[in-house]
């Protein structure tokens, strides 16, 4: 994505917006684009600017959700004459995340939440799919809220629809896993490439592609291997933050929104809350957990092999 056109494009919208009554504030860079918030009157929305991988802009109107402003703007902004100066192509650096569609994109989620699943997801991606992506707003899911998880993800599932696969680990599973691996003198990358391998596999089943992504984290040759045992060959490449790639952004956010959503399902069964990652916090809701329901029922919702376990076990002075 080329920053400094960005800018200029984002100047010429705000610049028209501005000269309507319309106030612009709030601006800031996002994956793939920029987005900025409007007003009139009390009225108030958000706009995103992307750029696709042919370096066209294009604009995401979807958190407009006055009627009467939506179309106010879009007629301010569509009607314009278009500048072939915003017309110019990636830079190189950011084209070396464009291997070209179709493409299958893979990430993961839980990996560093003691509590929850281990999710791997894979996306099939177009070019037409693409574009449509970044106008709903996909990016690298850490960027995003949780509300806008749950929001885009569902777009996601209807662009995508019979184009998408998500793995589940449970925790009851993910440890067992673990314990086999470790008795096999193997680590916890080769139970994510295990998850990457299983939703390429199973998304090959549906679709065609000759070529996959992934975030750099295992020997290539693992996943391979997996998919060539059934009969499956692909070209994959692993790249440090893919998500940079809008197949693994996809990947990413529909494998956080499933990760999520178990752990929603586990507050509801257990009655209380498990916080993320591996903090303090997560210490005493882990020792919380077994005054009510015991050490036995720790292995259904935790991953036991992390540190967190025996800080959890250790007896308070």
């Amino acid at each position: 994505m080329n920053d400094e056109k960005l800018m200029e494009y984002y100047d010429s919208i705000k610049s028209i917006l501005l000269s309507n009554n319309f106030k612009i504030d709030s601006s800031k860079l996002i994956d793939f684009g920029l987005q900025f918030n409007l007003s009139r009157n009390e009225n108030r929305g958000l706009i995103r600017i992307y750029q696709n991988r042919k370096g066209i802009f294009k604009i995401d109107y979807s958190q407009i959700k006055n009627p009467e402003i939506l179309d106010r703007v879009q007629k301010l902004l569509e009607n314009r004459p278009l500048d072939e100066n915003f017309l110019l192509q990636s830079s190189e650096q950011d084209n070396k995340y464009d291997l070209g569609y179709p493409i299958i994109g893979t990430d993961e989620s839980g990996k560093g939440d003691y509590f929850g699943p281990l999710v791997s997801a894979a996306v099939y991606v177009d070019e037409n799919t693409s574009d449509k992506l970044r106008l709903i707003g996909v990016r690298d899911s850490k960027e995003c809220s949780n509300k806008e998880i749950a929001e885009i993800s569902k777009k996601i599932i209807q662009l995508c629809a019979g184009k998408y696969e998500v793995i589940e680990i449970s925790p009851e599973k993910y440890n067992r896993f673990y314990n086999q691996l470790k008795n096999e003198r193997k680590n916890l990358n080769t139970m994510l490439a295990w998850g990457h391998a299983k939703a390429i596999e199973e998304l090959l089943q549906k679709v065609d592609s000759k070529m996959a992504i992934s975030d750099q984290f295992a020997d290539e040759r693992f996943i391979l291997g997996k998919l060539q045992e059934k009969g499956k060959t692909i070209k994959l490449v692993q790249m440090h933050k893919a998500e940079h790639n809008i197949a693994v952004a996809a990947a990413s956010i529909l494998a956080r929104a499933r990760f999520l959503e178990k752990m929603a399902k586990l507050s509801r069964k257990y009655k209380m809350i498990f916080p993320r990652g591996a903090s303090d916090s997560v210490i005493d809701a882990g020792k919380q957990f077994i005054l009510k329901y015991g050490l036995l029922e720790l292995n259904l919702v935790a991953k036991m092999h992390f540190k967190t376990t025996t800080e959890i076990l250790k007896k308070e002075n």
